[in-house]
C-alpha cells in the first residue's frame, strides 16, 4: 500500500482520500490478544511467589512482536491501521491486509472489556455496521478509548468522500 507523502502538503498530515490514501493512526495488538495466555499470565504475576513464572509465560507473546522483524517471521504480528479511506487488520513484516471496513461502511464502534482489560490497559473494539452486525473485531487494543475516538472522527471527517474513490 502506497501512502501519501505527508511533507509535501500545504497543510501537514491533511490530504483527501481522493487523491491519495494517508496513515491517520496504527496501534499493535497487544498480549491480551491471547485472553487464555494472558488470563493465567496476569494471576500469576499478582501473586510474589509465581510471578517469574508469569513473565516467563508471557515472553513468546513479546518476543512474537519483536521477531516480527525478522525476515520469514513477520506473519506474527498483527497491526490495526487507520487511513483516511478505511480500517484494516495488517499482518506482517511487510504488512498485508487480512481484513479491512471502508470508513463509510462503519456505523459504531464499541469497546469489549474483559478480566484482563485493565491489568494490560487494552480492550477489544468492535466495529458495527449499519444493521448493527460486527463488521471487524479488533482484539487487544492498546488504550482502546482512544483508538475508538480516531475511528470515529475518521469516520466523520472522510467517510463521506470514501464513496468517490
Amino acid at each position: 500500500m502506497a501512502l501519501a507523502r505527508l511533507d509535501s502538503l500545504p497543510v501537514h498530515g491533511v490530504v483527501p482520500p481522493q487523491l491519495q490514501e494517508a496513515l491517520i493512526r496504527e496501534v499493535w495488538a497487544t498480549v491480551a490478544a491471547q485472553p487464555i495466555v494472558a488470563s493465567l499470565a496476569r494471576q500469576l504475576i499478582r501473586s510474589v511467589v509465581f510471578a517469574p513464572l508469569g513473565w516467563l509465560l508471557l515472553a513468546p507473546l513479546w518476543a512474537k512482536r519483536l521477531l516480527g522483524f525478522l525476515p520469514g517471521l513477520g506473519f506474527l504480528t498483527v497491526r490495526y491501521t487507520l487511513t483516511n479511506r478505511r480500517l484494516m487488520i495488517r499482518t506482517g513484516m511487510k504488512p498485508r491486509t487480512q481484513a479491512e471496513l471502508p470508513l463509510d461502511q462503519i456505523a459504531s464502534v464499541r469497546i469489549r472489556t474483559d478480566v484482563n482489560s485493565r491489568f494490560y490497559l487494552t480492550g477489544d473494539l468492535e466495529i458495527l455496521r449499519d444493521d448493527g452486525s460486527v463488521a471487524l473485531t479488533l482484539r487487544g487494543v492498546p488504550e482502546p478509548e482512544s483508538f475508538r475516538q480516531a475511528i470515529l472522527q475518521a469516520r466523520e471527517a472522510w467517510g463521506p468522500y470514501v464513496r468517490s474513490v
